[in-house]
C-alpha cells in the first residue's frame, strides 16, 4: 500500500514570491536613483579631504538615503491599496494579493529599525534631516498626493535632502554646515520637477482613478507628451545648474 504523495499547496509558490513582491512594492528604482544621486552629491559638497573619508561619507550618506526611501515605497503601497484595487491596478504587489499588508507593514518596522542608527550615522543633525523626511513622506502619501498640492511633499523632501547633504559626514558627530540658500531652493525645484516625470507613467491610470494631483491637471491641458519634455528640460537644467553652481561655489556656508 503506498502513501499518497502530498502536492505542494497552493501557498508555496506564492510563499516563494514575498522577495520579489516586497522589493517591487518598495519601489527600488526610485530608491536607488535618489541614494546614488544624494551619494553624489554628498561627494561633492563634503568637506573632508582623504580618499577615504570621502567614500566613506558618500556611501554611508547613500545607504541612509536607499533605506529611507524603500520604507516610503512601501508606505505608498500600503495607503493607495484601496484605490490601486479599485482603479484594477495589477502590477502592484500588495494591491494585487502577492504581498500580504501585514508581511509589507512588517518589513517598513524592521526598516525603521535599520534607517534611524543608518540616518543619525552621518551626524545627529544630519540623520534629523532625513528622518524629517519621512514625516513628510507619510503626510504626502496619506493626504497631498492625490491632490493638487501634490508637488509640496516632493519640494519639502528635497529641502530636507539638501540640508541631509550639507550636514552629513561619516563620523562627523553633530557638525556640518548650512547649506547656501540658493542650493535649498534648486533642490525644491528638483523635487516639483522629478515628482512630474514619475507621474508621467500613470497619469491614464490616474485619471481613471480620478486622481487629481498637480501633473495630471496639468497634462490635461498640456497633453502627456507636451509635459514630457517639458519636464525632462527642466530636470536637466536643474541638475546641471546644481552641478556647475556645487563645483564653483559650492553648496555650503562657511
Amino acid at each position: 500500500m503506498t502513501t499518497p504523495t502530498r502536492s505542494a499547496g497552493p501557498t508555496e509558490p506564492k510563499t516563494r514570491r514575498q522577495l520579489p513582491a516586497l522589493v517591487r512594492a518598495s519601489h527600488p528604482r526610485q530608491a536607488l536613483a535618489f541614494a546614488v544621486a544624494t551619494g553624489v552629491l554628498v561627494g561633492l559638497s563634503t568637506s573632508e579631504t582623504t580618499g577615504g573619508r570621502i567614500a566613506g561619507a558618500v556611501l554611508v550618506a547613500a545607504a541612509a538615503v536607499l533605506v529611507a526611501q524603500l520604507i516610503m515605497g512601501l508606505v505608498n503601497d500600503l495607503l493607495d491599496v484601496d484605490l490601486d484595487r479599485a482603479a484594477g491596478v495589477d502590477d502592484k504587489p500588495i494591491a494585487a494579493g502577492v504581498l500580504p499588508s501585514g508581511n509589507a507593514s512588517f518589513a517598513v518596522a524592521v526598516l525603521l529599525l535599520l534607517v534611524i542608527p543608518l540616518a543619525l550615522q552621518n551626524g545627529t543633525s544630519a540623520g534629523l534631516f532625513l528622518l524629517a523626511t519621512l514625516a513628510v513622506g507619510y503626510v504626502h502619501n496619506r493626504w497631498l498626493h492625490r491632490t493638487m498640492l501634490s508637488w509640496v511633499g516632493w519640494a519639502a523632501t528635497f529641502a530636507l535632502l539638501s540640508w541631509f547633504v550639507c550636514l552629513s559626514g561619516f563620523d562627523r558627530g553633530a557638525g556640518g554646515s548650512a547649506p547656501l540658500t540658493w542650493f535649498t531652493v534648486l533642490c525644491a525645484v528638483l523635487g516639483v520637477c522629478v515628482h512630474f516625470l514619475t507621474s508621467l507613467p500613470d497619469l491614464v491610470r490616474d485619471n481613471t482613478a480620478r486622481v487629481r494631483h498637480l501633473p495630471l491637471r496639468v497634462a490635461l491641458h498640456t497633453g502627456a507628451t507636451k509635459l514630457l519634455v517639458i519636464s525632462s528640460v527642466l530636470t536637466l537644467a536643474v541638475l546641471a545648474t546644481l552641478v556647475v553652481q556645487i563645483i564653483s561655489v559650492g553648496a555650503i556656508r562657511e
